[in-house]
């Protein structure tokens, strides 16, 4: 009541009573998923992480690994790789998705991404059902449903583990208020 809430590494366990927490994050090779990927690398609550995409995962795999931490970390390429990317992940990560492009409007964008986030949750549903899942793909306002119904069609759904992100807009509306 009223006091600091600190949380104590020792008392943060992975599923199976491990220290840390087992962290996957799908679309590692993007530009929001590398730097994630090295901000997840240095948080001590994090004792492996897991990066995968469909490019580029061994070059971001070995500049991630460079950082002096003992979070673990392994690359992930490619659809076939997908299922080993996800067991026993405590938290899964979802920036993966095509950025939106000059001329690009909302619906195209939702059309691509939504492709993407299904295969990615139907994974997560077969390979780490009670992962918390942090969605940041765009729109999010759209992708976090899907991701709601592959859930729900896998018999997986928990409203309190799927979580649309939007720290990034945020961030974006406050600078561009300020600016103006």
């Amino acid at each position: 009541e009223g006091g600091d809430v600190s949380i104590n590494k020792a008392n943060c366990r992975a599923k199976g009573g491990a220290p840390g927490f087992k962290v996957a994050i799908l679309g590692a090779a993007g530009g929001i998923g590398q730097s994630l990927s090295l901000l997840l690398k240095i948080n001590p609550l994090v004792s492996v992480l897991h990066l995968y995409d469909v490019v580029n995962t061994p070059g971001v795999t070995a500049d991630v690994s460079h950082i002096d931490t003992g979070a673990v970390v392994r690359g992930f390429l490619g659809q076939a790789q997908l299922e080993n990317a996800l067991t026993g992940m405590d938290l899964v990560v979802i920036p993966a998705g095509v950025p939106r492009k000059p001329g690009m409007t909302r619906d195209d964008l939702f059309k691509i991404n939504a492709g993407i986030v299904r295969t990615l949750c139907e994974g997560i549903a077969k390979s780490c059902p009670n992962a918390i899942v942090n969605l940041i793909s765009n729109p999010v306002n759209s992708t976090v449903p899907i991701a709601a119904e592959v859930f729900k069609k896998a018999g997986t759904y928990d409203p309190k583990r799927l979580l649309g992100v939007t720290t990034l807009d945020v961030a974006r509306a406050n600078t561009f208020v300020v600016s103006n």
